[in-house]
This record gives C-alpha cells, structure tokens and sequence, in this order.
C-alpha cells in the first residue's frame, strides 16, 4: 500500500499534549471544539464503509478510529511524529505512516476514499496537496475535505487568527481549489449551530466561542456556567447544510477524481 516505515510505536498510550494545532479528546476545555470536528467525522463515515480510506493528516487519531469501524482499510499518514506514535499504539485500526502530505507515501490509484479534515489551512503548498490526493485515488474516487471558513474563523482579516494556519479559504476559493487540482465537486456544505449552540451564544454576549477563547487567552479559571456548558456539547448540536454557507463555521467539501478513460 505504501513505500513509508510505518511509525513506531510509544510505550503507552498517554495523551497528546493540547497545542492549540489540533484538537484532542478527553479534555473538559476542549469539547466544543472536539464534538465540532467530530461530528463531521461521523457524517462522512458511511461515504468510507467497506473502502480503502486514507487519512491524510488524522492528528490525535480518534477520527481514523472511528472511520475504522466501517472502512475494509484506513491509512493515515502524518508528518509529526508524537501524533504518528501516538496513533500507532492507541488506535492499532489504523495503519499510521510518517510522512509529508505534499509527496504522499502511497503509490498511484489505490485509494478509495482520501479524507483530510481540518488539515490544508495548516500546509503551504495546497495545490500540491490536492494534486497528491489526486494521485493516490483510484479513477472514480472520492475527496472528503473540510477547513474553517475563513469568513467567520478569521472575520475582515487576509492573515489567519490562527497561528498555525497559513491560508484559509472560503466556499468560492475552497471549491476553485478543488476544481484546479482535476476534481469535480460533488457537494459542498457547512457547519451551523444548532438550537442550544444558538442560546448559549445569545447567552454567551453574542458568540459562545469567543467566550471560550477570551477566558483561555486570560490564563483563568473558567466560570462555572461556561465550563458546564462547554461540557454539555454533543454532535447533535451542530447540524450541516448548504444553505447559507457563507455563515457556516467550517466547510465540508466531497469531490471524485475523473474516472478512467
């Protein structure tokens, strides 16, 4: 399947450290942030069942996880090695390979289905990736993508917040991007908060995720109802549409690669 060592493997399964560069489970602070992703995850896993999936940048690793419940292969291929060795000892579903995303250790037309969420606003080369992720898709093979919308992530800025980011993309620059690198866009459909997201960001002086981030740029404790409230998120609260994509808080693009000749 590939050319790449396989990662090796840590001596215990202890937790990533919280960077800020990715999300990570089992921490209280971080749930709105991990059910936000995860909930894509579990949209899409029925788009990986009985396929040949790649995971082209799985961070943590719960996500390959739990595509691996369904999927006949998952492979995930990650540049940083604590989250290469983390996934092979933790998540032993998921065949994990070090490697970088722009040359893609994985031959040419083998993959199914390339998922990459929440990855290409991190890479400074995105045509490159999009063409690699071409590359190892068999004909007929389905692109899974999603990123921040840079509309509300990064509001009325060129530069990303985000310090790990280096180029977000909104709806039209994501589905241009998709378009070059030789894919035919299938659906593109954003992130919303759902009914209780919608009270708690009334409730919240406006916005429930500026209230999370203004109290961990403060370095203090949180109050307690935001930490009850941040604590009580689930996937249900998040619901995905194409209507007004503009306001959607991430975007999730599925495209499929030109069949053969």
């Amino acid at each position: 399947m590939n050319d790449a060592t396989p990662a090796a493997p840590t001596r215990n399964g202890d937790p990533l450290p919280l960077t800020g560069e990715r999300t990570v489970p089992g921490i209280a602070e971080e749930n709105y942030w991990f059910r936000r992703h995860e909930v894509v995850y579990r949209h899409i896993a029925p788009r990986c069942a009985g396929r040949t999936v790649l995971e082209a940048g799985p961070g943590e690793g719960y996500g390959a996880d739990l595509i691996a419940e369904s999927a006949r292969l998952v492979v995930g291929v990650d540049y940083d090695v604590s989250a290469a060795d983390h996934i092979a000892v933790r998540y032993p579903a998921v065949d994990i390979t070090r490697g970088n995303l722009v040359d893609l250790p994985v031959a040419d037309g083998v993959i199914d289905v390339v998922v990459t969420l929440q990855v290409i606003e991190h890479l400074w080369d995105q045509d490159r990736f999009v063409r690699e992720c071409r590359r190892v898709l068999a004909p007929g093979g389905v692109l899974i993508m999603s990123t921040p919308n840079r509309i509300t992530f990064s509001p009325g800025r060129d530069t990303p917040l985000n310090p790990f980011h280096t180029r977000e993309l909104d709806p039209g620059e994501l589905t241009d991007l998709i378009v070059a690198g030789g894919f035919e866009v299938e659906q593109l459909t954003g992130v919303h908060h759902g009914p209780t997201l919608q009270e708690l960001d009334r409730r919240h002086g406006g916005s429930f995720v500026d209230a999370q981030i203004d109290r961990a740029l403060a370095g203090e404790p949180w109050p307690d109802e935001l930490a009850r409230d941040v604590a009580g998120i689930g996937t249900e609260d998040f619901h995905l549409t194409d209507d007004h994509l503009d306001a959607s808080l991430d975007l999730l693009i599925v495209a499929r690669s030109p069949l053969a000749p």
